[in-house]
């Protein structure tokens, strides 16, 4: 005799799709409430995207800064339709993100010291990088100019934004322009790339830095590795583009663990100081 189904369906509960998270890379199942705490680092040094919000929680003392330039927002210059119209898009991200770019810019004090930080936004179409963006990096530098700050952008991109077009592809030059004027004035830049950084920001002002570092086994590169497999026609070597390739060929100063972080930063902020 089979006992079958206890359970009623009326009695069944749901459990919620957000309470647990799997690792991409181990499989390894933990409570989302875990991962968050973690940081987003699995246990087997898999470093899981985060928010700039976080970012910013490991780096800033007591959590405490200051938001800057908050209210940019994107036009549509071009009117661009594509499967639905550049405006449509800008608002479900709205929406979904609550942010008003790819970008947020804060300036925040690390083991007592002053830093202004670009970090970029990823959920918000692909984190990539329209005028909005770029011109929140140049006045992120006219801020550290003007108060004698360091400057650290956290790169995390799917490169330029095409709704934008010329005015996207111009943000390179532009980045790169004001970040010669932060060299001039003798301030200095750290760049931090995460997974993934790739397209526009990797050829502007993600490899532009003082000190080039990275996140483990990020994806770094301009093309993808399967765009540039088709274009070459051949086979390319185990971990290319990883965070891990580029330090060996040259490419990285160094990687940090996001748990080392904060410790890190201010480290390589003492050295500049003295």
């Amino acid at each position: 005799m089979t006992r079958g189904i206890l359970t009623s369906p009326e009695d069944k509960k749901e459990i919620p799709p957000d309470l647990w998270h799997k690792c991409p890379k181990c499989k390894k199942i933990v409570p989302k409430d875990e991962h968050n705490q973690s940081n987003g680092v699995c246990s087997c040094g898999f470093h899981d995207r985060i928010s700039s919000k976080k970012y910013f929680e490991i780096l800033f003392d007591n959590n405490e800064y200051k938001e800057l330039d908050a209210n940019l927002f994107s036009d549509d210059p071009l009117s661009f339709v594509d499967r639905k119209r550049y405006t449509d898009r800008l608002q479900e991200a709205y929406q979904s993100t609550g942010l008003k770019d790819a970008l947020t810019t804060v300036t925040g004090k690390v083991e007592g010291m002053d830093l202004v930080v670009c970090s970029m936004n990823f959920d918000f179409i692909g984190g990539s990088m329209g005028s909005v963006v770029g011109e929140k990096i140049a006045r992120a530098v006219d801020y550290c100019i003007e108060n004698k700050f360091p400057l650290m952008i956290i790169s995390r991109s799917g490169g330029a934004r095409m709704m934008e077009a010329a005015f996207s592809l111009m943000q390179m030059a532009k980045t790169a322009a004001k970040l010669t004027q932060l060299s001039e004035a003798k301030l200095p830049y750290i760049s931090l790339m995460t997974d993934p950084t790739t397209g526009g920001v990797t050829a502007s002002f993600s490899m532009l830095g003082d000190v080039n570092i990275a996140e483990p086994e990020a994806l770094i590169g301009f093309a993808g590795p399967r765009v540039i497999k088709q274009t070459i026609g051949k086979d390319l070597p185990d971990g290319f583009q990883t965070s891990e390739f580029l330090l060996e060929n040259g490419f990285l100063d160094y990687i940090v663990e996001r748990t080392k972080l904060k410790e890190t930063i201010a480290l390589q902020l003492k050295m500049f100081k003295n």
